[in-house]
């Protein structure tokens, strides 16, 4: 069939943003540029295997792209997404703009900050005592990033 590995490709790519976890994790990428699987996992109160599940099925069906820095993996848009791509994401993007998403912005401040100050046990890993741990991380609070 003519345009079927196109329209596999397509499928994946729907497939992939069909779920509301992968929709929410769009949403933060496209405010906030990158975030990396302990930053999901904080964000959305859900644990790594699932954050890191969520972020690898959004990067194989082409959607996002990795990047390492030492220990940790970045998840970002592609610099150059095809044309298919380029018009789901950009439509996608028009579409989640205005949708509540979890306060995300002071959190990543900190997270990221905890890391470059050498905090590891904490921001790579999301455990550990204080900040992140289930006791006092915010959930379902909804609201538009910084």
């Amino acid at each position: 069939m003519p345009g079927g590995g196109r329209m596999d490709r397509t499928a994946r790519i729907f497939k992939a943003l069909s779920d509301e976890t992968r929709l929410t994790i769009m949403g933060l990428i496209f405010r906030h540029g990158h975030l990396c699987v302990c930053e999901v996992e904080r964000i959305l109160g859900i644990t790594q295997s699932k954050s890191s599940r969520h972020l690898r099925y959004l990067r194989d069906a082409g959607i996002l792209v990795d990047e390492r820095e030492g220990l940790i993996v970045n998840y970002r848009l592609p610099e150059s997404p095809d044309e298919e791509l380029s018009t789901v994401l950009v439509t996608l993007r028009t579409l989640l703009a205005n949708r509540p998403l979890p306060e995300a912005g002071p959190l990543l401040v900190q997270i990221r900050r905890d890391r470059w100050e050498g905090d590891s046990g904490r921001a790579l890993t999301g455990s550990g005592a204080g900040v992140g741990t289930p006791s006092n991380t915010p959930r379902g609070t909804a609201g538009r990033g910084a």
